[in-house]
């Protein structure tokens, strides 16, 4: 992503800005009691066209939703916290069918769970690159996609995708004794030095807010951390959905009350069927998700950002 000034961002950048603020990202132990954070590792040049073929005109796989009784379900099993892979079975995981003896876990694998459950079916992970989850959801390999995934146009025209069942968006930290610790407004920011992390959309938002300092980014969101930490800046955007793990470890910080919102910085996770499925079955799906209420929602993200692994 290059730096420009955004207003609304179409919705066919949001996965590719939570990708590159997650994806890219490893996870690494910093600062106080080694709190694992998001580090970013790796270039946006990843991120490939994944919104797939279109889905043969018959759409034969829309009737085969689980017909063995089994719920396969596409993931990169490598994108913490929403999902990823580990060695050992518990109550958080499910199989990995492709990966012999090993298990996916993360946001995904807890809401696939709870689609599986609505259906009687046994879930099973099917560990496939980002790009071709969706081929793979036409061809029948998978029967939905739990993976981090927003719905933008142009997958809208390859599969049917159902309500969020988390949204991430992006919000600003200070230090507690930060004359910005109450703004509301961008106005109230006049003067500060707002930092975020290189080559994402936490960074090209702060273009958004008038008469600021918008400093050279950090490559990592560590090194993001460190620098309000440290006092190198005065504030910092962050993901809104890890600020609570973020002021557990730094009790200094807070979220700056903001009633002025970024534009186009919401972005949604949303799971995709074959597109031309039954009507029931996205209804279903969707009953389970707007079930989920809010804290829960958190509660479970909390619980898989202390599980992912370092």
């Amino acid at each position: 992503m290059k730096k420009t000034t955004p207003t609304a961002l179409p919705l066919s950048n949001l996965a590719c800005s939570r990708r590159s603020f997650l994806k890219l990202s490893g996870i690494s132990a910093v600062g106080m009691g080694g709190m694992m954070f998001l580090s970013g590792c790796g270039p946006a040049a990843q991120e490939t066209d994944d919104a797939g073929s279109a889905p043969a005109e018959d759409a034969a796989a829309a009737t085969s939703f689980g017909e063995d009784g089994v719920l396969r379900v596409g993931m990169e099993a490598a994108y913490a916290p929403y999902n990823w892979q580990v060695s050992e079975e518990s109550e958080f995981t499910i199989p990995i069918e492709n990966a012999a003896g090993s298990y996916a876990d993360g946001y995904d694998v807890q809401v696939a769970k709870l689609i599986a459950e609505e259906f009687e079916l046994d879930p099973v992970a099917v560990k496939l690159d980002f790009s071709g989850l969706i081929d793979a959801l036409n061809s029948g390999q998978i029967d939905i996609i739990c993976a981090g995934m927003s719905v933008d146009p142009d997958r809208a025209k390859s599969a049917d995708f159902s309500n969020s069942y988390i949204d991430d968006d992006i919000v600003m930290i200070t230090t507690e004794d930060s004359p910005y610790a109450s703004a509301t407004t961008f106005a109230d920011l006049a003067g500060a030095a707002v930092l975020g992390q290189a080559s994402t959309m936490y960074d090209t938002v702060i273009d958004q807010i008038p008469d600021i300092d918008h400093m050279t980014p950090a490559e990592t969101v560590p090194l993001v951390i460190e620098n309000l930490a440290n006092g190198r800046c005065d504030i910092i955007t962050y993901s809104m959905l890890s600020v609570p793990k973020l002021i557990e470890q730094y009790p200094n910080f807070v979220e700056i009350p903001m009633e002025e919102k970024f534009e186009g910085s919401v972005m949604p996770d949303n799971a995709a069927i074959v597109r031309g499925s039954d009507d029931e079955i996205m209804e279903r799906i969707n009953a389970v998700i707007d079930g989920i209420g809010q804290d829960e929602r958190q509660d479970m993200w909390n619980a898989c950002m202390d599980r992912q692994p370092a």
